[in-house]
């Protein structure tokens, strides 16, 4: 996929983007700036008041790997479905192994042949980012109409849907990426997958070589890190933060077959997000109600979501879209401080109204 540098903008009837620079979009700048030379990578960052309109970007129009960020539109999906009657939070997928995908969450926990509420399954993908449940609601709802469900949402915001590259199943990034250093990694599945995670970044191509029953020579990338480069340079599970920020906007603008009773539960599901308590949140302080999502993988990590403040006085005081991406340093612990840093400057620059 090729993302377009500046993405086209469609009109709607309630949302659109001011062209101004208000004051504190030079503040925000020189303290992005001044987190990046401590972090040594890069931020995305972008920002838009969905009362008034103004927006805010930094390097918002670059594609980005968004990682479990493509979990809302799976949820949103799944609650598309359940407005139009073709299932119910109760209903239970009976839990596989084949379903079985390495990563957070309790989902894994449970015994094959376990039949899971629907209902469970996507409070574990959102809050603490389940990605066995996540494949299995793709499943349920097909990822034919995940994809739709990205771009319909997108595009109810005014953005360009063409911004945003196929979401595949986490087991699929798993297949990618491996299959970077070798085809034949395109035919395991996720049990060999949670068995090659057991080993560190730096000798998971040797582990796979003795799994395949090949040489390393073989290969056609020479490391982990390059495979996941070359991964997302195909566009898979890529987008634009300024597209992914349209998609979150649509939870708050609508759309005709997503009620405002569905986008509510989505937010509330948001709101207990666990796996980012050292993030945007982190910097954005007391005050802030922040419905989110987090993502995590190699060398990248993002968190993005609708910041809401208690006791706003006025229409232009929010809410807010925040997207926000890094990549660079190999510890997801220098990711969080960077990313928490972001909150404080979106906080003190006077991007979220009057600081405090």
């Amino acid at each position: 996929m090729t993302l377009p540098v500046q993405a086209q903008r469609y009109e709607t009837n309630w949302y659109y983007e001011v062209d101004k620079q208000s004051a504190w979009q030079g503040d925000l700048t020189a303290r992005l700036q001044a987190i990046e030379g401590v972090f040594e990578g890069e931020l995305g960052v972008y920002v838009q008041n969905l009362a008034s309109g103004e927006a805010f970007s930094w390097r918002a129009d670059a594609p980005w790997y968004l990682a479990s960020l493509i979990k809302i539109p799976v949820a949103a999906q799944v609650l598309a479905e359940r407005q139009a009657g073709a299932l119910t939070l109760d209903e239970r997928l009976t839990l596989a192994q084949s379903d079985f995908v390495d990563g957070a969450g309790p989902t894994n926990w449970h015994d094959p042949g376990t039949p899971i509420s629907i209902r469970y399954l996507l409070a574990q993908m959102i809050t603490v980012s389940d990605n066995t449940a996540t494949d299995m609601l793709i499943d349920r709802v097909g990822l034919e109409a995940v994809n739709q469900r990205a771009r319909t949402m997108i595009a109810a915001s005014g953005g360009n849907p063409d911004d945003i590259g196929l979401i595949s199943k986490l087991v699929g990034v798993r297949q990618g990426v491996y299959g970077e250093l070798h085809p034949d990694a395109r035919t395991l599945g996720g049990m060999d997958f949670i068995a090659l995670r057991q080993h560190p970044v730096s000798q998971r191509a040797q582990a796979l070589a003795r799994a395949l029953g090949v040489s390393t020579a073989s290969f056609t990338q020479p490391d982990y890190d390059h495979a996941f480069d070359a991964y997302e340079a195909t566009g898979e599970n890529v987008g634009t933060l300024r597209a992914f920020g349209d998609l979150l906007a649509s939870l708050h603008g609508g759309m005709e077959d997503l009620s405002a009773e569905q986008r509510q539960t989505l937010l509330a599901v948001m709101q207990g997000t666990r796996s980012g308590k050292r993030r945007l949140k982190a910097g954005l302080g007391s005050g802030v109600s922040f419905a989110h999502k987090t993502g995590t993988q190699q060398r990248r990590s993002c968190d993005a979501g609708i910041a809401e403040r208690a006791g706003a006085e006025t229409t232009t005081q929010g809410p807010w879209v925040i997207v926000s991406c890094a990549r660079g340093p190999a510890a997801v612990s220098a990711h969080e401080r960077a990313l928490a840093s972001v909150g404080e400057a979106l906080r003190y620059s006077g991007a979220l109204g009057k600081p405090w």
